[in-house]
């Protein structure tokens, strides 16, 4: 399915199902709403999946690797080389996330997607758009075409994951710079200020900080991104692993499977999306709110609540993947808890 075919098919969420699945909860033994994030994530995925009891069989992580030109900037407090570097260290399973999606029974695809190298590493997904991006502090980071492949492509390794019966996603990322392209995108969708979308990042110093600040302030002048087109401002500011998140989260949403964001890289892929899409927000389950300051003015703008708080700004899907198990128990409730008719416990008093 290409982009536009895939935006034609997403639907709001089922309602009916929704309403069964509350009722059900309201059955349970135990004062209504009582579990919280629990019932909610459960009547959420009941509506994605038309399913009023849905079960989580297969899971799948995605893990995008792209380069960023505007890591020329000194915007990092890494080297660009450390992007290939994590790719191999993914394949070898020995990356935070190898070890969080193994211990929630998750596999972990690793896409090139857009490393600035050509790396022949078996176990390695091939789909590289380019390069890395352009520094867009000097020109677009990617042409309108390259961001609609970025994102295609996602859909594409999304679909066919579907096809193979997973039911549950999550997204991570690697690309050094990419919390500048996150930052400059936040802060073009939703008009807040630099103070409040632009972070440390890898750890730079405040001198630094305000280098990164001044640099997005100035290439958002220089390229003026219209707020009202994601696609622009993807390929104006973005980064081609962002592009590829973007798929997967519409790919999920038009198949009506459940994808969890992980950090502030995957929540300026999730705005972008809500740019194409407004209904995609319903499908996104959110899972940890970064240190990053970005991250909450994404969620104010998603209006998506976070149920984990970890004080963690690593990225790569990991807080995604520690969110599994608080959903997959949501749904263990449904199916293995007692009404009060079943325990012959007795209701409260109307």
């Amino acid at each position: 399915m290409n982009l536009e075919n895939v935006l034609e098919s997403i639907k709001p969420l089922d309602k009916h199902s929704m309403d069964l699945c509350k009722t059900h909860l309201d059955s349970l033994t135990k004062p209504i709403g009582s579990l919280g994030v629990l019932e909610d994530l459960a009547i959420q995925i009941s509506g994605i999946t038309m399913n009023s009891k849905p079960i989580i069989k297969q899971k799948q992580a995605f893990v995008f690797a792209a380069d960023h030109g505007i890591t020329e900037e000194g915007v990092s407090a890494f080297p660009q080389e450390v992007t290939k570097q994590m790719v191999l260290n993914f394949i070898n399973g020995g990356a935070a996330i190898n070890v969080l999606a193994r211990k929630a029974q998750t596999p972990v695809t690793v896409v090139d997607i857009g490393v600035n190298g050509d790396l022949i590493i078996e176990g390695l997904v091939q789909c590289k758009v380019a390069h890395g991006t352009k520094n867009f502090s000097k020109e677009p980071a990617m042409t309108r075409e390259q961001a609609i492949l970025a994102i295609e492509t996602g859909i594409l390794l999304t679909t066919e994951a579907i096809n193979r019966g997973v039911d549950l996603f999550i997204i991570g990322e690697m690309g050094i710079g990419n919390t500048t392209s996150s930052s400059a995108i936040v802060t073009a969708l939703t008009n807040a200020p630099l103070e409040d979308t632009v972070g440390c990042g890898t750890g730079i110093s405040t001198d630094s900080l305000q280098i990164k600040r001044s640099i997005i302030k100035t290439s958002l002048e220089k390229h003026k991104p219209n707020a009202n087109d994601g696609l622009d401002v993807l390929s104006k500011i973005g980064g081609l692993e962002i592009a590829g998140m973007v798929g997967v989260i519409l790919a999920c949403a038009a198949n009506r499977r459940p994808v969890i964001l992980d950090g502030f890289i995957s929540g300026a892929a999730a705005l972008i999306a809500q740019s194409l899409s407004p209904l995609s927000v319903s499908y996104m389950i959110p899972s940890h709110s970064s240190v990053e300051p970005g991250h909450r003015v994404i969620y104010q703008k998603l209006t998506l609540h976070p149920f984990l708080h970890m004080n963690m700004r690593l990225g790569e899907g990991t807080g995604a993947a520690l969110a599994i198990h608080v959903i997959e128990s949501s749904l263990q409730i449904l199916h293995e808890m007692a009404t009060f008719a079943d325990a012959g416990v007795s209701n409260k008093n109307l």
